[in-house]
């Protein structure tokens, strides 16, 4: 059995999220606490009762999805053989290889989120998803578009048939009408990620990255950018770097997983089930059979460890 780990990234936030682990688990009542020390606020608070409105914010929501993430991983206690992240995961991706303590990558994601939504003025960016797309279509339909100076690029690759489109809202509106062939709509998004116009955010977020020391990994990850397999800290921020105007290419990372690694298993750990419906459809496209599992609470924690060993939680 070869097992990676998938870490979500942002649209996987409900409120309630982590509530389950924290009243079952004193490990993860003690992660909450040392996440409220180093933000300075009570981010089990904002991840348990919300309000929705504040916790879908990308400065909060950052923090409360990896330190969800985090808490759900240290329960498993298991190594995965290879993981990787979608986008924010990346970051959950590395602190559970051990690039960063807790208190680091809570506060640098904070920050990333707050350079992120202050790149664009409110308004000014959107993101649209396209669902049954043909991505060599698409990927001329960009092209062309850009040679005419509209600011619109992709910003995920997220499966064979889904891809988003991120850039200047007016541009990506109209893409969403040049394309109504594939099921193409605008996301509830508060910035337009992963593409130029957060180049801003980039350059401040680098400044960050280089402010903290990154520990080689315990277990490889790919990077979201160069789907790269890393085992180097240095590599590893150096991506990080990258990471925030350039797409995340999964379905690179997915692929090559079932094909380099041989991956017989992919967990999900975090809260929401979006990374798993990726990994089946692109495992279907590669005509390749997978198994899927995911943490996010008592009940998914035990199912997954007795599919993986037999084991019990005991934490």
């Amino acid at each position: 059995m070869n097992v990676a780990f998938l870490f979500p990234g942002q649209g996987s936030q409900a409120v309630g999220m982590g509530k389950d682990l924290y009243e079952n688990f004193p490990l993860a009542k003690e992660l909450f606490a040392q996440a409220n020390d180093a933000l300075g606020f009570d981010i089990a608070k904002l991840c348990f009762e919300g309000p929705d409105e504040q916790l879908v914010l990308t400065a909060n929501t950052q923090p409360s999805i990896l330190l969800v993430s985090y808490v759900a991983f240290r329960l498993l206690n298991r190594m995965p053989i290879v993981a990787a992240g979608h986008s924010l995961g990346e970051y959950s991706a590395l602190t559970a290889a051990g690039a960063l303590s807790l208190a680091d990558a809570l506060r640098l994601v904070r920050l990333r989120g707050q350079f992120m939504q202050e790149a664009v003025p409110v308004g000014v960016g959107a993101m649209a998803a396209l669902i049954g797309a043909d991505v060599a279509r698409v990927e001329e339909y960009v092209a062309a578009r850009q040679a005419e100076g509209r600011l619109i690029e992709i910003a995920n690759y997220n499966s064979p048939q889904q891809l988003v489109l991120s850039g200047r809202r007016t541009d990506i509106e109209q893409a969403v009408q040049d394309l109504s062939a594939y099921k193409a709509k605008l996301l509830a998004v508060s910035a337009p990620f992963h593409c130029s116009l957060m180049k801003p955010a980039e350059e401040r977020l680098a400044a960050e990255i280089d402010k903290l020391r990154f520990s080689d990994l315990q277990f490889p990850i790919y990077t979201n950018v160069e789907v790269e397999r890393v085992t180097s800290g240095e590599r590893a921020a150096r991506a990080l770097k990258r990471q925030v105007s350039r797409p995340v290419r999964w379905t690179e990372t997915i692929r090559q997983m079932i094909h380099r690694d041989r991956v017989t298993h992919f967990v999900e750990i975090g809260p929401g089930a979006v990374l798993t419906g990726l990994v089946k459809r692109i495992a279907k496209a590669e005509e390749q059979q997978v198994a899927t599992l995911n943490v996010s609470d008592t009940a998914s924690l035990t199912k997954t460890l007795e599919t993986l060993d037999g084991a019990s939680p005991g934490l």
